[in-house]
């Protein structure tokens, strides 16, 4: 009798799936959540040195704006491009938007090597950029998404026109009034149904009201297994070396940060820096407050200087 050849695990830092069952199980909850928002124009996956990335591309229907400098959308951890359902319509209807999987995040794209080293993080990144034929994009980041901009800011800064951190990582080190939240949250997606709005007012938190988003929740607990640390904040020296325009929307009750010390903090070390503190919210100004966040973040877009085209030669 033949041996089966062993599959070989995946080193100890990179995502994966428990079972091919509760990957698809999850794409289909993925899907109803992507179902809220836009409908890609496009996807694709491109090919880096740290595996594979699926992109989505939701292009605007005037066929002028699609020559605009396009935004690039990084989501938060244990989530998916799935959680850009309040923004792409409004994003995509001015610009071309690109929503991105992160590689060892639950998603779409297939991790082959880790890429939590922040060195790594910006070399993934620019691959994937270059992939895509983009050489000057607006980068939106929420999250741990909103780390990987600022760390993409000052590490490789060439292909950014602007960088928009959404309640970002990357700026403290991650206190445990944060994960406490996290696990309060993912224990009341367990309430009766009648309960949910209260404690979703309590909490800042959307999931317990949206269905959608509440089964994507459920599904990804039980199918993908994150496996990395979470990322260091940069130090001043480091965000003081930061050119990029750069733009932060805090949540007033963000746990992740503490808002009014950041709002102080950032213009002071990166020359021209925006800091806008959300009224109402915490840890997801996009989703509370979709409306209101969209137009604040076109509206930097448009400050943050002339467009350039998608790829080849820059405009003079």
């Amino acid at each position: 009798m033949a041996v089966p050849e062993s599959v070989p695990r995946p080193p100890a830092d990179v995502g994966r799936y428990v079972s091919d069952v509760r990957r698809e199980r999850y794409f289909a909850a993925c899907d109803a959540v992507y179902a809220l928002g836009a409908t890609a124009s496009a996807e694709q996956d491109v090919e880096t040195s740290f595996g594979t990335t699926h992109v989505y591309r939701y292009d605007p229907a005037d066929a002028a704006a699609r020559d605009r400098t396009p935004v690039v959308l990084l989501h938060g951890a244990g989530s998916c491009s799935a959680m850009w359902y309040p923004n792409t319509r409004a994003l995509s209807a001015v610009r071309p938007v690109y929503a991105l999987d992160t590689p060892g995040d639950p998603g779409r794209s297939e991790q082959r090597a880790p890429i939590h080293q922040p060195e790594h993080a910006a070399q993934w990144l620019d691959e994937t950029l270059a992939a895509l034929g983009l050489d000057h994009v607006h980068l939106v980041g929420s999250s741990y998404g909103g780390w990987l901009a600022l760390n993409q800011a000052h590490r490789k800064p060439e292909r950014l026109a602007s960088a928009t951190l959404l309640d970002p990582g990357g700026l403290e080190k991650v206190g445990l009034r944060f994960f406490t939240w996290i696990f309060i949250s993912l224990f009341a997606t367990f309430a009766p149904r009648a309960l949910r709005p209260r404690l979703a007012a309590w909490l800042d938190q959307p999931v317990l009201v949206v269905p959608e988003l509440r089964a994507m929740v459920h599904a990804s607990r039980s199918a993908f297994r994150i496996r990395r640390p979470a990322p260091l904040p940069l130090s001043d020296a480091e965000l003081a070396g930061i050119r990029t325009p750069l733009y932060l929307v805090l949540g007033q009750r963000s746990l992740i940060l503490h808002p009014q010390r950041q709002a102080e903090r950032i213009p002071r070390l990166i020359p021209g820096a925006r800091v806008e503190v959300v009224a109402g919210t915490g840890h997801g100004p996009q989703i509370d407050h979709a409306e209101k966040v969209n137009h604040l973040m076109l509206d930097f877009m448009e400050s943050a200087g002339h467009d350039q085209p998608k790829t080849g030669e820059r405009k003079s």
